[in-house]
C-alpha cells in the first residue's frame, strides 16, 4: 500500500488530521477514564474488572502512540495538552467514584464513541485518498467495538 501522506492536498490533509485529533482526544480521555476506574473499582467482580481496566488503558496508550505519529506523517502537529483533549473529545470525562456496574456502562459507551468517531475517520481517509489512515481507522473501530463488546457482557 503506497503512502499517500505526501499526495494529499492541504485541504485534505487538514480534514484527516482534524479525525485523528478527534480520535486522540477521545483516546486520551479514555485512558485516563479506565486508569481512575482501574483503581478504584470494588466488589465481587474486582478482580476482573481491574484487569480489563488495564487492559484498555494499555492499549489505548499505546493507541495514542500510533495516532499521533500518523497526525505527524502528514505534516501537522498534535495537540498535547490534556485541556485541548477535554475540549476535543465527546467521550465523558470521570470525575467521581461510581458503582462497579456504572463504570462498565460508562466505559462501553465510551468505546461505542470512540468507534463512532473511527468510522467517520476511516469515511474521510477514504473520501480524501488516505488508505493508510483508513486502515488504522478501521482497525482502531474494531478494537474498541470488541472492548464494547465485552463491557456489554459484564452487565448482563
Amino acid at each position: 500500500m503506497k503512502d499517500t501522506a505526501h499526495d494529499l492536498n492541504a485541504t485534505q490533509k487538514t480534514e484527516v488530521v482534524e479525525g485523528l485529533h478527534q480520535a486522540l482526544a477521545d483516546l486520551s480521555v479514555t485512558t485516563k477514564k479506565a486508569q481512575f476506574f482501574h483503581w478504584n473499582v470494588t466488589g465481587m467482580s474486582f478482580g476482573s474488572l481491574h484487569a480489563l481496566f488495564e487492559e484498555i488503558y494499555n492499549d489505548h496508550f499505546a493507541a495514542q502512540d500510533e495516532v499521533a505519529e500518523r497526525i505527524r506523517a502528514l505534516g501537522a502537529f498534535t495537540e498535547g495538552s490534556y485541556a485541548e483533549a477535554l475540549d476535543r473529545t465527546t467521550v465523558s470525562e470521570a470525575k467521581t467514584v461510581v458503582s462497579a456496574e456504572q463504570m462498565v456502562e460508562d466505559m462501553a459507551v465510551s468505546q461505542e464513541t470512540i468507534s463512532a468517531a473511527l468510522k467517520e475517520l476511516a469515511e474521510a481517509a477514504t473520501s480524501n485518498g488516505d488508505p493508510l489512515t483508513e486502515d488504522l481507522a478501521i482497525g482502531r473501530a474494531q478494537v474498541h467495538e470488541k472492548f464494547a463488546w465485552i463491557l456489554r457482557a459484564h452487565l448482563g
